[in-house]
C-alpha cells in the first residue's frame, strides 16, 4: 500500500488518488489537494464520484482496468470538482498489485502542459527576434533623423497645399522613431530584482494608475484571496505587466467601456519542469476582461513580438510582458473567447523567511 508520507507520492507533480474496491477515495496526494481544493483528511472514504465531474461514462473502464490489472488510459476529457471549472485532462488508471479492487486514479491537466511548453519557448521565440529588431532598430533611427531633418528644411521654401506632404514625412518619421525606440526598449529590460512582494500592492497600484489614466471609462472590480502569501517578483516589473494587461483589457472594450476583474487565488498543484527540476507557481494572478476576445488567427501566438490584434498595434507588449515573466521564471497564459479574456500570471510563493520588501506608492 502506498504510504502517504512516501517521497515517491508526495513528488508526484500530476494530482494522484487512491480508490479503494468501491471506488471510495481512501488518500490524495498534495498535487491533488490542490487540484481538489481539500485535504486527505477532509475527503478520505468519499466516493470519487461525489468530488470529480467527467463528462465521460468512465465506470465500465475501472470495471475493465480491474479484471485485466492492467493500467487504461482515457484522454481528452473535461473534469471538474464542483469548486473550479473543468479542466481538459488526461486520466490514467492502474491497478495496484496485491492489493485487491485498489485503483490508482492520475489526473493530467493539458493546460499545464500548455503552460510549461508555452514558458521554455517564450524565451528562445523571443530572443532570436529581440537581436534582429534591436540591430534594425539602432541602423534605421539614423537615416530617419535625416530624413525628418531634411523635410523640415523642405518646408521652410513651399506652399501650403505643399506643406501637408513635409508635414506627413515629419509626423510618419516620429511615429517610426517612436515604435523603434519600444523595440529597443523590449532587449533592454534588466533582469528581476527578486524579493517578497505582496502582489495586491502591486495589482492596487496598477488598478489606480489605470482607473486615473486610459481605464477611465472602465469598471475595474477587485476579487482578491486575503491570504495569498508573499510572491517572489521585481514588483517594478511585475507593475509594468499588469499595467500592460489592463491597458489592454481597457482597449479591447473600447469607448463604451467594460469590466475589468483583477483576480488572485493559490493553487498548490501548478509545477513547471524546466532544464532539470521543477518549480511549483502556485500564486495566480487574472486580468478578466469583458471585450470580443483575441482574434483566432492570433490566439495562438499573441505572447510573440510584433503580432498584435489592434490595427496600429506594435504587438511588443504581450511579448515584453511574457519575457518578463519568464525572466521571473514564472508563466503567463491566456483563455479566450467573446466576452471573456483571462490574461493569467503564474509566481512562485516566497520563502517565509524573506521579510515584506515593497511599500506603498501612489
Amino acid at each position: 500500500m502506498i504510504g502517504q508520507n512516501d517521497p515517491l507520492w508526495i513528488s508526484l507533480p500530476v494530482p494522484a488518488l487512491l480508490l479503494d474496491a468501491e471506488n471510495r477515495i481512501t488518500q490524495i496526494n498534495p498535487a491533488a489537494e490542490g487540484f481538489l481544493m481539500t485535504s486527505t483528511k477532509a475527503i478520505n472514504g468519499v466516493p470519487v464520484w461525489d468530488k470529480l465531474m467527467v463528462d465521460a461514462p468512465l465506470e465500465e473502464a475501472f470495471k475493465r482496468a480491474r479484471e485485466n490489472a492492467a493500467p487504461l488510459f482515457v484522454n481528452d476529457v473535461d473534469v471538474g470538482t464542483g469548486d473550479r471549472a473543468p479542466l481538459q485532462c488526461n486520466l490514467q488508471f492502474a491497478p495496484l498489485s496485491g492489493e485487491d479492487g485498489f485503483m490508482l486514479l492520475m489526473i493530467s491537466p493539458r493546460e499545464l502542459a500548455g503552460r510549461v511548453t508555452q514558458g521554455q519557448s517564450v524565451k528562445s521565440a523571443a530572443k532570436s527576434a529581440i537581436g534582429m529588431a534591436e540591430m534594425l532598430a539602432h541602423e534605421i533611427k539614423n537615416p530617419l533623423a535625416g530624413i525628418t531633418g531634411a523635410a523640415q528644411l523642405l518646408s521652410m521654401s513651399l506652399s501650403k497645399d505643399d506643406l501637408e506632404l513635409t508635414d506627413l514625412i515629419v509626423s510618419e518619421s516620429r511615429r517610426i522613431v517612436g515604435l523603434l525606440e519600444q523595440v529597443e526598449q523590449f532587449g533592454n529590460v534588466t533582469a528581476p530584482k527578486m524579493r517578497a512582494v505582496n502582489v495586491h500592492d502591486v495589482l492596487d497600484r496598477a488598478r489606480r494608475s489605470a482607473i486615473l489614466g486610459f481605464a477611465a471609462d472602465m469598471t475595474v472590480v477587485e476579487d482578491y484571496d486575503p491570504s495569498l502569501p508573499l510572491a517572489m517578483a521585481d514588483p517594478d516589473q511585475l507593475l509594468q505587466v499588469i499595467q500592460n494587461l489592463l491597458k489592454n483589457a481597457s482597449e479591447a472594450a473600447g469607448a463604451g467601456g467594460g469590466v475589468i476583474r483583477l483576480h488572485t487565488y493559490y493553487e498548490q498543484s501548478l509545477r513547471v519542469r524546466r532544464g532539470g527540476g521543477g518549480k511549483s507557481l502556485p500564486l495566480q494572478i487574472e486580468v478578466i476582461d469583458d471585450g470580443p476576445g483575441l482574434p483566432p488567427d492570433i490566439a495562438g501566438d499573441i505572447f510573440d513580438p510584433f503580432v498584435s490584434g489592434r490595427e496600429n498595434g506594435t504587438g511588443l507588449g504581450l511579448a515584453l510582458a511574457a519575457k518578463i515573466i519568464s525572466d521571473h521564471d514564472g508563466w503567463i497564459s491566456v483563455n479566450s473567447a467573446p466576452g471573456r479574456t483571462v490574461f493569467r500570471i503564474s509566481l512562485q510563493r516566497a520563502p517565509d523567511t524573506l521579510p515584506e520588501t515593497i511599500e506603498e506608492q501612489v
